[in-house]
């Protein structure tokens, strides 16, 4: 028998979903044959929950919930998947930058998510999401920082990114979690595979400026294009025409930004004028 699929919990809420059921399942010592028969549904069914592909209906949740003791944990979040249903656009993005060898990004709003700190990613979720409850912006926070061991891989991606002069004077968090922040950036690109360069504003007009541009690599696939206007506004883009124009407007922002060494000394000039402050 193969080994089971990798999950990825990062990958969304319903792949969240999908790994809890796992564990509960594994956890009671049943197959997924054994555990649909019980609901009763196809097998198959709960290969497609546990994979995140599929989402069960609320009473297949609360008859899964209950078989596995899972306390309502499976109910509530079920609640969240239903709630807040991701686009298509951000999860097939979740999925290529899973498999990207390389990943390039001009950030315009806020530091990157797979080098954000837990205090920022926590205030960056609740401001981006203030209707979400303080439990469902932790599973958001959960979500995000599970999802950096993406760089930590064996063989990870070369993750390039150049952040705009306003991501780094923005103070989100206040002053404390900046400083925290930028020390964590810091740190990060003093890996072999991250490079980070800060675009100042005396750089003046750009052809990146309005949105978030990143572009993916691969081994064996043409390269991919993902833009970010906000927290809703997203596109994905693989018509070549078109990602060659997305990495031009990349590659003019690249070319325009400090280079990585003078970026470092920006930064760490930026976490003294937020003080010497600790975080609570």
């Amino acid at each position: 028998m193969p080994p089971p699929k990798e999950l990825d919990p990062s990958a969304s809420l319903a792949a969240l979903y999908g790994t809890k059921l796992r564990k509960l399942r594994v956890r009671a010592g049943w197959t997924q044959r054994e555990l649909g028969a019980q609901v009763p549904i196809a097998h198959n069914r709960i290969a497609q929950f546990e994979l995140g592909k599929e989402t069960p209906p609320k009473d297949i949740s609360d008859r899964l919930d209950k078989l596995l003791g899972a306390d309502g944990d499976l109910t509530d979040l079920w609640f969240h998947v239903d709630r807040f249903p991701p686009t298509d656009a951000f999860l097939k993005y979740r999925e290529y930058e899973a498999k990207a060898i390389a990943v390039h990004k001009y950030l315009a709003h806020h530091i990157p998510g797979l080098l954000q700190t837990e205090a920022y990613a926590r205030e960056v979720m609740s401001k981006e999401l203030p209707w979400f409850t303080a439990d469902e912006v932790e599973e958001k926070v959960a979500a995000r920082l599970a999802r950096q061991a993406i760089l930590e891989r064996a063989s990870p991606p070369l993750y390039w990114v150049v952040l705009d002069e306003t991501v780094i004077r923005r103070s989100v968090g206040g002053p404390a979690v900046m400083r925290q922040q930028l020390a964590h950036l810091l740190e990060a690109s003093t890996a072999p595979n991250v490079e980070v360069q800060v675009l100042p504003f005396a750089a003046g007009c750009h052809a990146a400026m309005g949105d978030s541009v990143t572009l993916l690599s691969f081994d064996n696939a043409p390269d991919v294009a993902y833009l970010e206007g906000g927290a809703s506004m997203t596109r994905l883009v693989k018509e070549r025409r078109a990602v060659a124009r997305q990495s031009h407007r990349y590659d003019h922002a690249h070319a325009a930004a400090l280079s990585p060494a003078l970026s470092s000394r920006w930064i760490e000039r930026a976490m003294e004028e937020f003080g010497t402050c600790e975080p609570t």
